[in-house]
């Protein structure tokens, strides 16, 4: 017969999950929100996001996706 406990071993294993999720992807800051008041600047007077990837590819020399500054200015914008 073995020891096989279940219970203890379901405890373990929900334990191991908690500390595996501590961290939440919602507090992660974005390398955009260091240049934000001159995005949000930028893109009030008119900018596009294509045009805001460009100034940053420039200007910052920070490669970022397209799509990743359209949501940057969904949430910021």
């Amino acid at each position: 017969m073995s020891n096989f406990n279940v219970e203890s071993e379901l405890s373990a294993l929900k334990s191991q999950t908690k500390a595996i999720r501590k961290y939440s992807y919602s507090r992660r800051k974005s390398r955009l929100d260091k240049y934000k008041f001159q995005l949000l600047a930028l893109y009030s007077s008119g900018a596009t996001a294509a045009e805001l990837q460009r100034w940053l590819r420039q200007n910052k020399r920070i490669k970022i996706a397209h799509s990743t500054v359209l949501r940057w200015l969904e949430k910021n914008g």
